[in-house]
């Protein structure tokens, strides 16, 4: 965690408690119908976290859609679009057969999707239920996937699994803005599951621990984990299979958990002379990857290295030094898919 944050949460604590009374009393309005609530005529399934930042929830979907397509359904993915321009009540960034919008314009984390998911539907909107509703009207979607879903009360969900980043877990477990939580430890009532993602050597007894309070405190509620599988360093020629030990490299990323990609190049042996942890999100510019560029120089480094997400916004921009990006794929517990699949067929 940076200073700067430390610095907020400590700040912010007097009002932890205002901001979870707030979040609270939202809950309740969308559970006693204060607040409507919609309800779709297919399963939803909602992928989210109670802890702000990053917690694989594109991994994650990734994965929960292709098991769907390989089982026959036809699953549509609908995200707030975070980042993008896009501003319709309903903005289609892939029809399953064509990306139809830039990055700049869908948002990093759903034209990542889009690319990497074809056969699936991807759509952005502020209120999740018109893209959801046009979704199953335009592409016969018969699974709706929310993306980042759990705070977004207002479309019923069918399954609701949280997931937390097998690191950070629930930090110091206060509310914003006294801590990283979104809401207070309550809300997981609403869940149906839990998904402990990044497990490694490093963090599996945290991990264990963390799984066995989750289920003490909500004994219904499944536990599953998925931890790294693999890695693939892509350079402008392909995969790099050679020795890159004598290499140096500037590493950067504009994500929610910087550390995490981070600790990913450094596992990876990858020498950085120095990392740019960029706002999440961060938009590029020619300028902002000259500056990168030239950092790179001064810092004796001849490559730069970032993450699938901040590449796919920067394929236009001109690099003076060859841009390589770091692949990491995730196993996922087939425990996790077997309740995924049997809990559609009970719906």
């Amino acid at each position: 965690m940076s200073k700067g944050l430390q610095l907020l949460f400590f700040l912010g604590r007097p009002f932890s408690p205002l901001y979870s009374a707030i979040m609270k009393a939202r809950e309740k309005f969308y559970a006693t119908g204060v607040f409507g609530r919609q309800l779709l005529s297919v399963p939803v399934i909602s992928i989210g976290n109670l802890v702000l930042g990053g917690t694989g929830k594109t991994p994650t979907v990734q994965h929960l859609a292709r098991l769907l397509l390989k089982n026959g359904y036809h699953p549509a993915i609908i995200s707030r679009g975070h980042g993008g321009k896009a501003g319709n009540p309903v903005n289609i960034v892939s029809d399953g057969d064509k990306i139809l919008l830039s990055a700049i314009s869908a948002g990093d984390e759903p034209y990542l999707l889009a690319e990497s998911l074809p056969g699936v539907p991807v759509l952005t909107g502020v209120r999740r239920i018109f893209p959801c509703q046009q979704a199953i009207s335009q592409f016969c979607a018969d699974v709706i996937i929310l993306d980042d879903g759990f705070q977004h009360l207002s479309v019923i969900r069918d399954i609701d699994i949280v997931l937390f980043d097998g690191t950070v877990l629930a930090g110091n477990s206060r509310v914003f803005p006294g801590g990283p939580l979104r809401e207070p430890t309550s809300s997981l009532k609403r869940c149906n599951a839990f998904l402990l993602t990044g497990k490694n050597s490093a963090n599996r007894e945290r991990i264990e621990k963390f799984s066995e309070l989750l289920q003490l405190k909500f004994p219904s509620r499944p536990v599953f984990t998925s931890s790294l599988d693999s890695y693939n360093l892509i350079g402008p020629d392909g995969i790099v299979s050679g020795d890159l030990s004598s290499e140096m490299f500037l590493g950067f990323c504009g994500i929610a958990n910087p550390s995490r990609f981070k600790k990913s190049l450094a596992d990876n042996d990858i020498k950085m002379c120095d990392f740019v942890a960029l706002k999440d999100h961060t938009t590029y510019s020619q300028a902002l990857v000259s500056q990168l560029c030239k950092k790179a120089v001064e810092g004796g480094a001849e490559k730069l290295v970032t993450t699938e997400k901040d590449f796919v916004k920067l394929r236009d921009l001109d690099f003076q030094l060859p841009l390589y990006v770091l692949q990491i794929q995730y196993k996922v517990e087939q425990s996790l898919d077997l309740f995924v699949l049997n809990s559609l067929k009970n719906i």
